[in-house]
């Protein structure tokens, strides 16, 4: 088994809490509220949120995937970082075992906030990823950051 690491960062005119808050913490209520076209719903189904949570997406019809399963190994509530295991998800189990993501919202020095990403892709034996192996799945997740910041800029005091 391999280990291929990627890591991206991006900038949002956000705090950094709130951007937490709705990615992290309430992304099951509100992310099918503001992008029902690609998901239909996310649900805990082992757990309340916390580690050791495991979290299902259930994306919208005419999609490649169905769903995937996330499990939550950190939480730290003061530093705005989680951690969560991707450990079910379709096509992708072809190539890997398992993927380890860390994600933390900083602030900057705007009064937006620095989200830091990074995402550990455990290879089957044999495997070799590449960069372009996982863009489109990088690409999905930007255009729902992007999303969920246009909304809290619209909405300036939800998760203030």
């Amino acid at each position: 088994m391999g280990v291929a690491t990627f890591t991206q960062e991006f900038t949002a005119p956000i705090a950094p809490s709130r951007m937490f808050k709705a990615l992290i913490l309430d992304s099951h209520n509100l992310i099918p509220k503001i992008a029902p076209q690609g998901i239909k719903s996310i649900e805990f189904i082992e757990g309340d949120g916390g580690v050791g949570s495991i979290k299902q997406t259930n994306f919208a019809e005419g999609g490649h995937l169905k769903c995937l399963k996330h499990k939550i190994d950190a939480l730290d509530l003061d530093n705005l970082v989680c951690k969560y295991t991707l450990i079910e998800g379709g096509v992708i189990f072809d190539k890997i075992e398992s993927v380890v993501y860390e994600v933390k919202f900083e602030a900057s020095s705007n009064g937006g906030c620095i989200c830091k990403m990074s995402s550990e892709y455990h290879t089957k034996t044999g495997v070799e990823l590449k960069e372009e192996d996982i863009k489109q799945g990088k690409e999905k997740a930007m255009g729902l950051y992007k999303v969920v910041e246009e909304y809290l800029s619209a909405n300036p005091d939800v998760y203030a």
